[in-house]
């Protein structure tokens, strides 16, 4: 994906970013390489053993600038407003509670703090909804790990305490003919006080 175009838009999520900063489902450690100069620590977290033993190896040394540890998004293992900014990519579409995620990304990132993300979302059409929302209840999470195509992510990032300051909707994969999994956005949001 990242070869594909994904890489360039990991670096607008987290483009001009600074000070301390939580990142919610970390993976196989994709942002890393994208974290700008202005940031000097990177909680990276990740619940799959496997992804958090790739993400370490690309962290590098211990005492680095970033941390990976096992946690889950539902329970982030940080006291209240300990982060200057959380990131999340292509995360909140595969959690069972998104709700929940996000009352914790809001609870750890102090007033004021950014909550940068990318991921997957309804798509704009009602035909295409109609696919999504078919997907989801059969085939889709089972083979894209979790993955839910037809949440109204914005809707619940703003319910959450965040006010969306930036966004941009986006095809990924672009294709003449859109597919269910391709509308993504990507923006930044402010935690209300």
């Amino acid at each position: 994906m990242d070869a594909g175009g994904m890489a360039e838009y990991r670096q607008r999520v987290l483009a001009g970013l600074t000070g301390s900063v939580i990142e919610v489902g970390a993976g196989n450690g994709l942002n890393f390489s994208h974290y700008p100069p202005g940031v000097t620590r990177v909680l990276a977290i990740e619940p799959a053993p496997y992804l958090r033993s790739i993400a370490a190896q690309k962290a590098g040394n211990p005492g680095g600038v970033i941390e990976v540890q096992d946690g889950v998004a539902e329970r982030l293992p940080a006291a209240d407003g300990a982060f200057d900014a959380a990131v999340a990519t292509l995360v909140l579409c595969s959690l069972a509670d998104q709700r929940a995620a996000l009352r914790e990304i809001h609870r750890v990132v102090r007033p004021g703090g950014q909550f940068r993300f990318m991921e997957h979302v309804q798509a704009d059409t009602p035909g295409l909804r109609r696919a999504q929302r078919m997907l989801d209840a059969t085939v889709w999470p089972p083979l894209g790990g979790g993955c839910h195509v037809s949440r109204d992510t914005l809707s619940v990032i703003a319910g959450a305490g965040f006010t969306v300051t930036q966004s941009e909707a986006f095809q990924f994969p672009v294709t003449r003919v859109p597919f269910p999994s391709s509308p993504h956005v990507w923006g930044i949001a402010v935690r209300d006080p």
